[in-house]
């Protein structure tokens, strides 16, 4: 983890590349045990113990690059290349920068999607990870993975048209995104995390990629080091009724033998994960394949952005790093300075 203070992205575009440019750091993967025959420690309630800290922190895309085809599961060369790829990467943007040249000398494209003069984060700045994501023994070449080709489903033409229209009011300034705090990003207004960290689906950033597991027989709390969310679940139970709406969703949960399933609904339309949330419903499962291991799959049905549900699978691997405060407006100037820009 590296505690940062949060700074304003300025655009909705920005805060939606972060989904797709996911990020990672260490962690200890259960390439031994997970898979096999292997009995998960039990609560005092006898359920499986998810308690702990863990990482989701990956390379892995969330959608796989075309050259992939269907194919889920990359051979160990090609999950050894990208490795390399990314190793050396960090190891080149990681060298000092020589005090005597001037922003305008720097790289136009810092990567991780950053690019611009002074772009935004360095290496410093971000953890980005490592590691592809392996789910036992198999190294996977995208986090997607329904539909089979590893994207996202196509949007509905509506659907489509609103976040066209979307963007690009924030790429040329029109009217709407700095009339007022409230047209600004959940993630920028320090509502919620960026992306969908805290989701669900929880799905890996740029960095602060870690969450702890607190649990007792009629509740399971998650709490995301990713701004400050902490996502309850109730054990059993019934929805609340649909005209409560809630920032992370109304999570229920139940166990299907060792695999927490949870199920998420009440979403307010604001959340704005790809579109409007207003009808969506997060499906989890959470199963504990090994000492260093859980298994998280998902599906998200939401009918006001897609004709069809689409899913993923990622591995949260436990982790000795801490949680620390996400001090998220503290000390920060961007958005006030993007609301006096526009005027």
């Amino acid at each position: 983890m590296k505690h940062v203070s949060f700074f304003s992205l300025g655009t909705a575009a920005a805060t939606v590349t972060l989904i797709g440019v996911v990020a990672g750091s260490a962690f200890a993967a259960d390439t031994q045990t997970a898979g096999k025959s292997w009995t998960p420690p039990r609560t005092a309630a006898g359920h499986p113990d998810l308690q702990g800290n863990w990482t989701n922190a990956t390379i892995t895309p969330i959608e796989r690059s075309a050259k992939y085809g269907n194919r889920l599961v990359l051979s160990a060369a090609e999950a050894s290349a990208l490795e390399g790829a990314e190793a050396s990467f960090n190891a080149k943007a990681d060298e000092p920068i020589d005090p005597k040249i001037k922003a305008q000398d720097l790289p136009a494209n810092c990567g991780r999607g950053f690019t611009g003069a002074n772009c935004g984060y360095d290496n410093f700045w971000v953890d980005p990870g490592t590691k592809i994501v392996s789910i036992g023994d198999e190294k996977r070449s995208s986090i997607i993975t329904s539909p089979e080709n590893g994207h996202f489903p196509p949007m509905k033409p509506e659907a489509q048209k609103a976040l066209a229209a979307r963007f690009a009011a924030f790429r040329t300034g029109g009217t709407g995104p700095a009339d007022g705090p409230e047209e600004r990003s959940l993630g920028e207004r320090c509502i919620l995390s960026f992306g969908s960290s805290a989701g669900p689906p929880m799905l890996p950033l740029l960095y602060n990629n870690n969450y702890q597991i607190v649990q007792t027989p009629n509740k399971i709390v998650i709490l995301v080091e990713m701004v400050h969310d902490a996502r309850e679940i109730r054990i059993g139970g019934e929805h609340v009724p649909s005209n409560m709406r809630f920032w992370l969703g109304d999570s229920i949960g139940h166990w299907e033998s060792d695999t927490l399933v949870v199920e998420t609904t009440n979403f307010r339309k604001e959340v704005d994960f790809r579109g409007d949330a207003t009808d969506m419903k997060v499906i989890e499962r959470f199963k504990r394949i090994g000492p260093n291991q859980i298994d998280y799959q998902f599906t998200v049905t939401n009918p006001r952005i897609y004709n069809s549900p689409w899913g993923g699978e990622l591995a949260f691997n436990k982790t000795k790093d801490n949680i620390y405060e996400y001090a998220c407006h503290e000390g920060n100037y961007a958005l006030p300075g993007i609301l006096g820009g526009a005027r």
